[in-house]
């Protein structure tokens, strides 16, 4: 494995890391309060990260994300890449992909995703949705949603059609979340007939799996960005703050506590390096997108829990910096699943791969004796 990023990886994420950096301020993100910072999109979109994502893959969107999470920067990139821009271009038709790409490209438009499905989405012969997401990240700011029925077909459906609600829902972290109900909404299948993944017949179900797993990847590349800003702030601050007339990074449980959190985020960060990598790589990366995913859900509430403990009293002020990484973390902790549910699902997955290959002989040698 070679997670070294490319020239073209390289140049995107110093790109995405000075924007966010240069407008991405506490005093601008106070500003936007729970809603989307319109300018820091266009921005990025100005400078044609968004129109990159196709070219530097799934790793190289996970670098991107790294950037946004440091800061906390209020945008749905990572909602519109893997659910609009990577799920269209890898699974729509052409004629999907030729005319719905574009607007995503130049950030006319952007997208979102009611994933993963629990099933309450029901398409009639027609294809009309109805049913409902309780909660669908950056819903608000979106033109179209990908969903999947019950049968874990995808449909996009436009935000601004007939049968459509949205109910905005205020979440943890300001993501500009809402529910979607549909009531007879039309949709339109992504993919089918003249999809570019034509290695085998087209397949609704594993279209489905591989878009839940690349937003699983993307967004523990999110959480790792987070945590990452999360420690780098408690650093700051215990290396500046000073007790008994020495800095509180010199006593011992505040560099354990740091250094855990240092191991936690790298985890995080490595794991989700190699689950984009094998899936750019054309490798499976099922198993590494679940664990990718387990490792943001629950190293991640740790870390962003220890950012804000060694803050001591100023990580309880809602207003200061850390406290908004601590949201971030635990909504991504909530996004992503629980660890438990990751884990179970993780599990079965390995549960029911075929068994491994045995040597001749090997059962009656680990036989126990009568």
């Amino acid at each position: 494995m070679d997670f070294t990023p490319t020239e073209e990886q390289a140049a995107a994420q110093g790109l995405a890391a000075r924007i966010f950096r240069d407008l991405s301020t506490h005093e601008r993100l106070a500003a936007a309060g729970t809603g989307t910072d319109t300018g820091l999109w266009k921005e990025l979109c100005a400078a044609g990260l968004t129109a990159a994502v196709e070219e530097i893959g799934l790793l190289g969107l996970v670098l991107l994300l790294e950037e946004q999470g440091r800061v906390t920067a209020q945008v749905p990139f990572a909602a519109s890449s893997v659910y609009g821009l990577l799920a269209i271009a890898e699974h729509g038709t052409d004629e999907q992909r030729e005319r719905l790409l574009p607007p995503l490209r130049d950030g006319m438009e952007a997208a979102a995703g009611a994933f993963p499905s629990r099933g309450g989405i029901r398409a009639d012969g027609e294809g009309r949705l109805s049913g409902g997401t309780a909660c669908v990240p950056w819903l608000r700011d979106a033109s179209m949603v990908l969903v999947a029925d019950a049968d874990r077909r995808l449909w996009i459906v436009r935000t601004d059609g007939p049968g459509v609600v949205m109910e905005p829902v205020e979440t943890t972290a300001p993501w500009s979340a809402a529910r979607l109900v549909l009531d007879g909404a039309p949709g339109e299948r992504l993919g089918g007939a003249g999809a570019r993944e034509q290695v085998r017949p087209y397949d609704d179900a594993r279209a489905y799996e591989k878009v839940l797993a690349a937003s699983r990847i993307a967004f523990a590349g999110l959480q790792a960005g987070v945590c990452a800003g999360s420690l780098a702030l408690a650093v700051a601050h215990t290396n500046s703050r000073e007790q008994f007339g020495r800095p509180l990074s010199t006593n011992q449980a505040v560099l354990m506590r740091a250094a855990d959190a240092h191991m936690d985020t790298e985890a995080i960060r490595v794991t989700a390096y190699e689950a984009a990598w094998r899936r750019d790589s054309g490798l499976p990366y099922a198993a590494q997108a679940l664990t990718a995913a387990w490792w943001a859900s629950e190293a991640g509430k740790r870390v962003v829990h220890a950012g804000q403990h060694l803050h001591g009293g100023a990580g309880a002020d809602v207003e200061h910096p850390v406290h908004r990484h601590f949201l971030w973390g635990r909504q991504l902790d909530a996004h992503l699943g629980c660890g438990s549910e990751v884990l179970q699902e993780l599990g079965a997955l390995l549960a029911s791969a075929e068994e491994p290959v045995r040597e001749p002989g090997a059962e009656e040698r680990t036989r126990e004796p009568e």
